[in-house]
């Protein structure tokens, strides 16, 4: 079953470039497909507020378990860690604490889905 995440953070725009600049280096690795990573995208809104959209082919914590034990996905985040910042410093323990909630989906093959 695929499965996707949204995570929502803080980032000055100024940072985009050099943001997508990493995460290019790294989508150039093998860590996106060992994780199941079919899609990536990267977004900034306003002033500060950033969002990563990735689809995973399967089940996205237990990719997202398996990165936190690699030293490549470790390398990444502290390369991002000057540029994106938690949206909420004082709730964020890890990732999981920056992933937006789903609470409706539509395809035109499944139709409405609620949680």
């Amino acid at each position: 079953m695929a499965d996707r995440i949204l995570i929502v953070a803080r980032m000055d725009p100024e940072n985009a470039r050099k943001v997508a600049e990493l995460f290019a280096a790294s989508d150039a690795t093998s860590l996106p497909g060992d994780l199941g990573v079919t899609r990536r995208e990267l977004f900034h809104y306003h002033d500060d507020l950033y969002l990563h959209l990735v689809e995973f082919a399967g089940d996205a914590d237990h990719a997202m378990a398996a990165a936190r034990v690699r030293d490549d996905f470790r390398r990444l985040c502290a390369d991002l860690d000057p540029l994106v910042s938690p949206y909420d410093p004082e709730t964020w323990r890890g990732p999981a604490d920056a992933a937006a909630t789903s609470f409706y989906r539509w395809t035109p093959e499944g139709g409405p889905r609620l949680p």
